[in-house]
This record gives C-alpha cells, sequence and structure tokens, in this order.
C-alpha cells in the first residue's frame, strides 16, 4: 500500500512539473502569436466563446431565477424583499458567474480543445507539422490557449448580465417586487471591489481551464481510448481546479 502510494505522489508530482513547464512554452509563444497569428486567435475566440453563448445564457437565466426565488423566500423573514436584487447580484457576480461559467467552459470548449489536439496528434497531424519544420505548440496550441483566456471574462460577465435579468423578471414580475428598489438597492450595495473579484475569477479559472485542455490534448495518447481518457480527465480536473482555486481567492480577497 505504502508502494501504492509512493507511486500515485510520484506521477503527480511529474505532471503537475511537466503541466507547469507546458505554461512556460505557451507563454513564450504568446508574444508572437498575438502580434503574428492574430486571426487565429479570434477564429478560437470565436469557437470556445461565441459558440457556447448557449448554453451560458440559458443557464444564466434559470441560475438568476432561482437566486430571485430563494432570495424572495430568506429575506421574506425579515421584511426586506427590496433586497432580493442585493442578494442576486453578490451571489452571481462574486461566485456562481465565474464557478459555473468555467465548469460549463470545461464541459464543452474545454473538451472541444482537448479531443481536437488529441485527435491531431493520434492522426500524427501534430507530426506532420515537426516535419515541416512548424512549431505545432505555437501554430496549433497557443491560439487555442489564448481564446479560451480571453473569452472565459466575456462569458462570465454575460452570464452575470443575464442572470440579473432572470432575478429581474421572477423577483419583479412574478414575486412583484419594487422594480426601483430592486436596482437602486444593487446600485448602492454593489462596490467596485466585488466586481474586480468576480473579474480575476473569470481570468483565472480561464486560463487554468484553457491550460489544462490543450495540455491533456497535447499529451493525450496517440489512440482513441486515449484521447476519450484525455477529454475525460480535462473536465474533472478543470472542475476541481476551480472549485479550489474559488476557495483561495475568496480567502485570499475577503
Amino acid at each position: 500500500m505504502l508502494r501504492d502510494i509512493y507511486d500515485a505522489l510520484l506521477g503527480f508530482v511529474r505532471t503537475f512539473g511537466a503541466f507547469q513547464l507546458f505554461i512556460l512554452r505557451l507563454l513564450r509563444h504568446t508574444p508572437h502569436v498575438l502580434l503574428r497569428r492574430f486571426p487565429l486567435v479570434v477564429k478560437q475566440v470565436y469557437n470556445a466563446g461565441s459558440l457556447s453563448l448557449i448554453i451560458i445564457m440559458v443557464s444564466g437565466v434559470f441560475v438568476g431565477g432561482v437566486l430571485g426565488l430563494q432570495g424572495f423566500d430568506i429575506l421574506t423573514i425579515f421584511n426586506a424583499e427590496d433586497a432580493v436584487g442585493v442578494f442576486a447580484a453578490f451571489g452571481l457576480i462574486k461566485e456562481l458567474s465565474p464557478v459555473v461559467t468555467a465548469l460549463l467552459f470545461a464541459g464543452r470548449a474545454g473538451t472541444a480543445l482537448a479531443s481536437e489536439i488529441g485527435l491531431m496528434k493520434a492522426t500524427d497531424q501534430l507530426s506532420a507539422m515537426e516535419m515541416m519544420a512548424v512549431n505545432p505548440v505555437r501554430r496549433v496550441v497557443v491560439p487555442r490557449f489564448i481564446g479560451g483566456v480571453i473569452a472565459m471574462p466575456l462569458l462570465v460577465a454575460i452570464f452575470s448580465a443575464v442572470g440579473l435579468l432572470g432575478a429581474h423578471l421572477v423577483a419583479v414580475s412574478l414575486l412583484g417586487v419594487d422594480v426601483g428598489a430592486f436596482w437602486q438597492q444593487m446600485q448602492l450595495t454593489l462596490e467596485m471591489e466585488d466586481v474586480v473579484e468576480g473579474i480575476t475569477k473569470s481570468v483565472v479559472f480561464g486560463f487554468v481551464a484553457s491550460a489544462i485542455a490543450v495540455f491533456e490534448g497535447y499529451n493525450a495518447i496517440p489512440t482513441a481510448e486515449g484521447v476519450g481518457r484525455a477529454t475525460t480527465r480535462t473536465v474533472v480536473i478543470t472542475a476541481i481546479s476551480v472549485l479550489v482555486l474559488d476557495f483561495m481567492i475568496t480567502a485570499f480577497l475577503i
């Protein structure tokens, strides 16, 4: 049993070290890609962001609606129904929007990135690029990584806006909360530090989710089973990383 624990810890350290070295390779090629290959980045922002809008907006509406219902039910006890907007705004902007968007991003865009790069490796497309003196990391991996990092904060902002709209529809239209009080108390209570916290989390989660997706795809075993495992690991590792980082960032900023 001790031998198994030792092997597991050693494998984790090796993988984590390889992941850090891989991030350094991505960062080294990022300036060149942004300056010379920017159309590729724009295309990947579209693939990672625009194609995820439907699931982000639908999820945002219902998450905001649930916050409106729960907030109204809880605040009624204290005769503070007009503060539903504050309840929804804090819940969305500081916590739910970055976390839920990152999880949805991992399930939709992250798996697409990992499977696409893994399939290119399985079909020897990356090896063919190396034979033609083309760096596959610079040409294939880095644009997808940058596109995911840029798309995540934009998706989080859309999720927050749509979520507040969903909370407004439920609280004001269905439950009869005064519309002026709903928005005014939100504006008076919400501070810039709260918005910055949400932005910080979205950038960090976008960086981590995109890096994990391209790392797993690039290092996938070049078989159908290996690509499938890489896709599964992308979702699992991203979900755990996002939740752990969410706790760490929140504890640091409070």
